[in-house]
Formats: C-alpha cells, structure tokens, sequence
C-alpha cells in the first residue's frame, strides 16, 4: 500500500448523508476510524433536505405500535413493485435489505438514536404484501435541538420539504392535516400546535429544534461527534488512488489545499448522484431534462460517480431518477409539488388539455408517467390546473389558503384567468381540449369514481385529500373562477442510477463483475435495490442507510 498520504484513516467515508454518515458510525463501532468528508461547507446533502423518513418492513417499532408485518409480506411486496431481478436489485440484495433493515434500526437505537414509528401507507398499499396507514413500515427521527452540536449547529443543510422555506417541527403523518387548516378541525389544530407551540416553545426555552431530514442529519452527527469521528466540510472528492487494482485512499480539495487521504481498510463513496451535472443528465437521462427541475442539494454534482468510474466501477439504472414533480418558484428556486395535486378542484393537463394520469400518483410514478405523455403530445411542461376553491381552501407552497401574492402572478409562477378559455390561452393549452377534459372530469367528481385513472381509489391517494369533499375526497369539480394554472415539470429529489455494488455494498468491476478491492457505495451515488420502484415515504433513505451500515461494517471486518 502507498505510504505518501497526507492523513491516514481506516475507512474514508466521502458524503456527511444519512448513507455516510451510518456508514461512519458502523466503521467506528467495528472498532475502525473512519474520516467524513463532505464537498460543501453545510452537512447532511440531500437527506437533510428530505422528509425524514425511512422505510423499513418489519422493523422492530412496528409491533409495539400495534402494526403487522412479516419478512414474507415485504418479500411479496417488494417483488411486485420491483418486478424482475436485475443486477442492482437482484435476489441477494433484496433479501439483505429485508434482513437488514430492522438491525440497522435495533443497532442505531443501541447507539442512541431516537426513531419513532410514522402511520403512513405503502405508496402502493394494495399491491400484494402492501400496507395501509395502520400498519405502515416508515419512521423518522424524534425532533432534535441542533444546538447541542455546538459551533456545528449552523452547518446542517436545511430542509427544503414540502415546498414550504420556514421552520416546521412537524411529524410526517401530520403532513397531509397541516393543508386542511381552514377545512377542519383536525387542521386547524394541528396547524396551532406546528405553528404555534412547537414553533415558540422550543425559543422559549433556547433550542433550536428541527424535524424531518434535519433532525435525522443532526441526531446522526451528535453520535458520529460522541465518537469523535471527524468530519471535514469544504472537502470534495477529486479523484481514487488505487495500488495494484485496489482502492486505497482518496484526493481531495480540503478547504483550498490538495491532500491524499490514505485508508487503510477502504472508501466508501456516498457523495450523492449528479442530479445537478447537466453534462451527465444530458448524457443518460431522457430528454428534456434541466437541473434546475431537482429539488437536490446542489452539490449533487456526480463527482463520486465519475471517480467510480474512472477506476473501472460498472454502473446500472443511469437514466433513472427518484422522479419528482416539481414547480419553479417565484424566486427561481425549485419546489416539491406535493400535497398540491391531491386535492379536489384540480387536475394536470398536458399542452393538448388532456389528463394522462392519476394526479394523485405516488410522486415517482406520476413523473414518470409526464415524460412517458410527453413522447407522444407536449406535456414538458404540464399544468396544475384549479379552480378558485383550490385556492381558496388549501395552502399552495409558502401561499396561504385564500392569498394570492401579485408577484406570484406578475412573476408568471402562477397563471389566473376568469374563463378556463383565457385560461387555455394563456399558457397555451388547446382550449377545447381543456373544456372537454374539465367537463369530463366534473362528471367523475359528481359520482365520486374517475373512470379514467382511478384517482382516488387507492388508500394512498386519500392520504392526502379533504375528507369534507363528497363523495370522493380527492375529486372536486373545476367550475367555479377565477380558474389558475402552474406549470409542473418533470423534476427529482435525485439521481437512482450509479455504481454497481453486490449485497456487502462492495462496487463491482465493469469488466469481470468482481469487487473492485477497497471500494463501497451506498446511497444514490449506487443503483438501488428498489430498481425502478418507489415502496413508500423512506424508500430512498431506508437502503442507503442499510448499505451504508453494511459497508461500514465489512470494510473494517473484511479488509486487512
């Protein structure tokens, strides 16, 4: 092994996410010191912008919450939104994620972390082996005051969720009550009490508290700082350094200075995907595609992927994402379109005003199904198309119910018009297609069934919707103006495809599929297990975190 190292460890984890940031603390508890680096100067990349969550089947809070599950059933489920074996979602690797997820859970509450269970459903909950809200399999992490990280209290990434830019100290599943504020008691309570008591309490008594991925991020780091693990930020990966075919260390920028970073046991490359390398994008993503329309961090640069491949690492899935609908706000920054398309009043057309799915989609499936539509007629970008009871009745990003900023119509991030025909016009949309569709869709509102895409049918949608809304809570006529429109387009929260790594997260060669000695992967730098589906809130976090531990582990274990 070479000796010209600047600074030596046992493992080099590069990314300071969920995924490394485990792997870090599995390194350090196999009795190996492990060095974090990040690229940026804020920690936690893309998982601390997230929603928090983590789904895991079987885990071990479940029961106690009084929900079911079995090995069995998330083996079921999990082939039937999966589909086939391929090389990065392959038998071993499911069945790792499966066996491995409630241990991740169990060793991490060892640690010290603090889950707690999320009643949320499957995205598919009536797939075979699928659950409902009563049995969901996320969690997330407990609130958390990033004060106790002390001078590291500002350098946690903050969270983008929900396409809202305030501090929310709010649950998961409280998620879909937090809209309905003006609709519903349930709402307006939950409202009061995130907005209110969570938000003064916590000042009142000096904290600085966070929920979702900030709280997730900022519990991770406590124990990696407990442990004395250092983390350094400002400190990209440029490059592998290999002995004789094995990964022995890393080049890396570390604040302004050129240093190689020698590891004794191996790296693990978890430095996120390259949602925000238009170069990449270009090359292995459909087309259109544009960065500006992830909502990744913007460090999500690729830079871990192309070492990878620099040093001979196969790679799979390259041109898929965690697919996201998502809007470009006023501002030019980019937001989630979460809750938005769920409620009645509204519907997602394309340039000829035609629906081409089920608005209510889990989110994957729905952008999927834009630049699938957009092959055939322009639906890059589709319109969110309300009537003025959407507005009226529910919040719409930062917008609170019933208040439309100037600026958000002068800004052109949202178009209003008196007649759905100005309406047309205006975004240039076909105008009797639009009539057609809207006259359409008021009908399946009136009976409560869409015969055209389900909406509403499925436990999932009506997770989020206005149960006020009869007979079916999803579904509300457009009828009533001023009618608006924003523009939706086919966004992500990041890249899926990447190295290739086996069930230990060791990266494979392309040229023999052998492990490339001294090198792991975890997170979305690595094709997922779950290949081209999406199981449920957590789907992304949950394996990154589970390879994560794995790498970790076998690195320090394995590696002599």
């Amino acid at each position: 092994m070479e000796t010209d190292f600047d600074y030596v460890c046992d493992v080099l984890v590069a990314g300071s996410g969920a995924s490394g940031l485990t792997a870090a603390l599995a390194a350090h508890d196999a009795g190996g010191e492990p060095l974090v680096l990040e690229a940026s100067d804020l920690l936690g990349g893309s998982s601390a912008m997230s929603g928090g969550e983590v789904w895991i089947p079987n885990n071990p809070l479940m029961k106690p919450a009084g929900a079911r599950d079995s090995e069995e059933e998330a083996r079921t489920y999990l082939d039937s939104i999966i589909g086939e074996e391929a090389p990065e979602s392959s038998r071993e690797r499911r069945e790792t994620f499966i066996k491995q997820g409630p241990e991740m859970v169990s060793w991490l509450t060892r640690l010290g972390m603090e889950f707690q269970w999320v009643p949320f459903p499957d995205y598919y909950p009536e797939n075979p082996g699928g659950k409902g809200t009563a049995d969901g399999r996320s969690l997330e992490a407990k609130f958390f005051d990033l004060k106790t990280l002390g001078g590291w209290q500002d350098k946690v990434r903050g969270n983008a969720s929900f396409n809202i830019q305030v501090p929310m100290l709010m649950h998961g599943n409280e998620a879909p009550k937090v809209p309905l504020a003006v609709r519903s008691l349930k709402g307006f309570a939950t409202g009061a009490k995130i907005f209110g008591v969570r938000t003064i309490g916590p000042v009142l008594k000096g904290q600085k508290a966070v929920s979702s991925g900030g709280a997730f991020i900022g519990r991770l780091l406590a124990l990696a700082f407990e442990r004395s693990i250092p983390v350094w930020a400002e400190s990209p990966l440029l490059d592998l350094i290999t002995d004789s075919g094995e990964v022995v260390g890393a080049t890396v920028l570390h604040r302004g200075r050129t240093m190689r970073i020698g590891a004794r046991r191996g790296v693990v490359l978890t430095t996120g995907g390259f949602a925000h390398n238009d170069e990449m994008r270009t090359e292995y993503h459909q087309q259109p595609t544009e960065s500006r329309w992830s909502a990744a961090t913007d460090s999500d640069s690729g830079a871990g992927v192309q070492a990878g491949i620099d040093v001979g690492a196969a790679t799979a899935m390259m041109s898929e994402k965690w697919w996201m609908p998502t809007v470009i706000n006023p501002d030019g920054s980019t937001g989630f379109m979460m809750w938005e398309r769920f409620f009645p009043y509204s519907i997602i057309v394309d340039s000829s005003g035609e629906r081409f799915a089920n608005e209510a989609l889990p989110y994957n499936e729905l952008r999927r199904a834009m630049q699938e539509r957009n092959e055939k007629v322009g639906s890059i970008p589709s319109y969110l198309i309300m009537d003025s009871r959407h507005r009226r009745y529910y919040p719409f990003g930062t917008m609170l119910p019933g208040i439309t900023p100037k600026s958000a119509i002068e800004s052109g991030f949202m178009v209003k018009a008196d007649s759905l025909d100005d309406l047309a016009r205006q975004c240039g949309i076909n105008a009797s297609g639009l009539r057609s569709t809207v006259e359409r869709f008021n009908r399946f509102a009136a009976t409560g069934k869409d015969e055209d895409f389900g909406r509403g049918d499925s436990e999932f949608d009506r997770f989020d919707s206005d149960p006020r809304v009869k007979p079916n809570p999803n579904l509300g006529a457009i009828q009533k103006g001023p009618f608006y429109a924003v523009k939706v387009y086919p966004g992500d929260i990041g890249t899926k495809g990447g190295l290739l790594t086996d069930e230990y997260a060791r990266v494979l060669r392309a040229e023999d599929g052998q492990p490339i000695p001294g090198l792991y992967a975890a997170g979305n730098m690595s094709a997922s297990v779950m290949g081209k589906g999406y199981a449920g809130p957590g789907g992304t976090l949950a394996p990154a975190m589970v390879f994560g531990m794995i790498g970790g582990r076998h690195a320090i274990e394995n590696n002599d």
